[in-house]
């Protein structure tokens, strides 16, 4: 396997046993499936990975675009899905969901 264009990390909110979990994993029901099928239907050369708490439960559901290292905050629902998928395909930042 080729190095991916894109490597997406997406919050799930994993921590130490005993801690609360943040709130991406709740929010973010169905989102993994929903980017999975549209990045297969638009043809864009990513990889998604599932990571431990972010430390941005304020902002969450987040998600980290590399090579860039593009943070997004609030991306809850296909729109916001939709609108981050966007501006890769476009080589931009979705000012939007820009974690600031």
């Amino acid at each position: 396997m080729e190095k991916p264009t894109y490597h997406i990390l997406v919050c799930q909110s994993f921590r130490v046993k005993g801690d609360p979990k943040g709130v991406c994993h709740k929010k973010n029901d169905g989102m993994l499936q929903y980017m999975e099928e549209e990045i297969l239907s638009r043809g864009l050369d990513a990889l998604i990975s599932t990571t431990g708490c972010l430390k941005q439960c304020d902002h969450g559901p987040v998600m980290v675009v590399y090579p860039q290292g593009t943070w997004y905050a609030k991306v809850e629902g296909e729109e916001a899905i939709d609108a981050i998928l966007d501006s890769l395909e476009n080589g931009e930042v979705c000012e939007q969901y820009l974690l600031a």
